[in-house]
């Protein structure tokens, strides 16, 4: 079992991820730069492996030319030859551009190593990534999933995962079970929170701020628990929410925001724009998780082996 583009531990044994997240790239306007620049100051300082985009790229409700302003958002890696990947969230489709299209132009550039299922006939924006060992063995999965944007059914609000794609998970997740002979951990993105960001936070169990609240979809349609079930899954990492930032274990899986990273959208005072960055070790389970914040600080807030167990609020 393969993807189309799997990855590897190139440069000893540590594969690093970093996440940005709602940048909201509009017209290329001075908060635009400011989220370039932010984005240029955190890939110098840690050079990552892979960029993630987890959604709300673009505000495309405000861009002239939404795909020239999905270029522009995504130049920062793009520019530099490092691989990256975007997932989408409810406002880079909302005017002008549709998901297939996004999902089209996406691929069209050099280094996304974006791809699409060819079994799943759901969204375009549902896909994994195979990190391979030095020696070409499958160590971990990376899933990318289309959260949608907002519900179309009576329940209204946020969009919710539909069946689909839960089934879609649970047979990637059986087939590579069965490839390797064992469940493999597994790390996934996607940009609304699932219902369980809000228990977690309830239940003590988290590190970092929550400045706002959850918003996440009325309806609980099963991810979670499928993940659970499954046992491969061991965190989640979403944006959506621009000052939350907390991560937090509930039933084994770690559910993490990132940090926002686009200045051309809401924030709080003194809550400073950043990015996540996620590091995985080649043959060990678990993962560290840092934040990076604008102007250089280093936040600290839980390993994938050990969580904190201490709540913060901001």
């Amino acid at each position: 079992m393969r993807s189309e583009h799997d990855i590897r531990y190139e440069n000893g044994n540590v594969f690093k991820i970093v996440q940005f997240t709602d940048i909201h790239w509009s017209t290329g306007g001075e908060e635009d730069q400011r989220s370039r620049a932010l984005m240029n100051e955190v890939l110098d300082a840690e050079k990552p492996d892979l960029v993630v985009f987890t959604g709300d790229t673009i505000y495309s409700h405000h861009c002239a030319d939404p795909a020239a302003s999905f270029r522009e958002a995504v130049s920062a890696p793009e520019t530099r030859g490092i691989p990256w990947v975007a997932v989408y969230g409810n406002h880079d489709t909302e005017s002008g551009i549709t998901r297939e299209q996004l999902s089209k132009l996406q691929k069209s550039c050099k280094h996304s190593l974006a791809e699409r299922d060819a079994e799943h006939c759901g969204d375009p924006g549902d896909f994994t990534l195979l990190l391979k060992t030095s020696d070409g063995g499958i160590d971990k999965a990376l899933y990318f999933f289309d959260s949608g944007s907002y519900s179309d059914t009576r329940a209204g609000g946020y969009a919710a995962f539909r069946r689909s794609q839960i089934d879609w998970y649970v047979r990637q997740s059986v087939k590579l079970e069965r490839w390797c002979g064992h469940k493999v951990p597994s790390l996934a993105f996607f940009h609304i929170p699932l219902p369980e960001y809000a228990e977690v936070w309830n239940a003590g169990n988290c590190c970092g701020h929550k400045h706002e609240d959850v918003c996440c979809p009325k309806l609980n349609t099963g991810m979670f628990a499928a993940m659970v079930e499954r046992g491969d899954i061991m965190a989640t990492f979403v944006g959506h929410d621009h000052i939350n930032d907390f991560c937090g274990e509930w039933y084994g899986i770690h559910l993490c925001y990132g940090r926002a990273t686009g200045y051309n959208t809401y924030g709080k005072e003194g809550f400073a724009r950043g990015a996540r960055v996620i590091a995985l070790t080649e043959g060990e389970p678990g993962f560290v998780t840092w934040l990076r914040l604008a102007g250089g600080e280093v936040v600290h807030q839980n390993s994938g082996a050990r969580s904190e167990r201490k709540r913060l609020s901001g």
